[in-house]
């Protein structure tokens, strides 16, 4: 029971097991069901799983606010209370999606519409969020499919980027 960690050189075989175990393909990601932002060149991608009424997601929305050339997919994950789903359909039906995301989780501006356009893209962020075991948010994946639970400082998020970036036009 526990950790398996190597003594000598303290590598946790564990977590790096488990951390193969949690990735997914990110190509299979239903992307059409995200709100979709980018910036600059939009590159280099990631997404995020995240609830409007998680303060961790909030905290996660204006540290990556600096972040340029990327492309986000947020999908709506609405666990944490009843007025959450109604959050995440106002969201999603606003004319602007990624502005309405962004001007909650940011600023606490509430969007004015009625949430009563076809939330079918939340149903199945839903299903998806179960068929992916996510239990909290954040929870973040990277392009090459890693997982991260949990809100992560920004610095993190471009340094994993940028080393998948990398290695990506490296490979080629």
């Amino acid at each position: 029971v526990g950790a398996l960690i190597d003594g000598q050189t303290m590598k946790d075989h564990t977590a790096e097991r488990m951390q193969k175990l949690m990735a997914i393909k990110f190509s299979d990601l239903p992307l059409e069901y995200a709100v979709k932002q980018v910036r600059g060149d939009g590159k280099r991608v990631f997404a995020s799983f995240e609830d409007p009424n998680c303060g961790y997601c909030k905290k996660l929305a204006r540290d990556i606010a600096r972040l340029d050339n990327v492309t986000i997919y947020t999908f709506l994950l609405p666990i944490l209370s009843p007025d959450s789903l109604e959050k995440s359909n106002q969201i999603w039906c606003a004319s602007d999606k990624g502005k309405a995301w962004n001007d909650w989780m940011r600023e606490n501006k509430a969007p004015t519409n009625k949430g009563n356009c076809d939330v079918t893209a939340i149903q199945k962020t839903m299903e998806l969020g179960r068929r992916l075991n996510i239990t909290g948010t954040p929870t973040i994946f990277f392009s090459n499919g890693e997982r991260v639970p949990g809100a992560v400082p920004a610095t993190v998020i471009e340094q994993k980027i940028t080393q998948i970036a990398t290695q990506a036009a490296a490979s080629k």
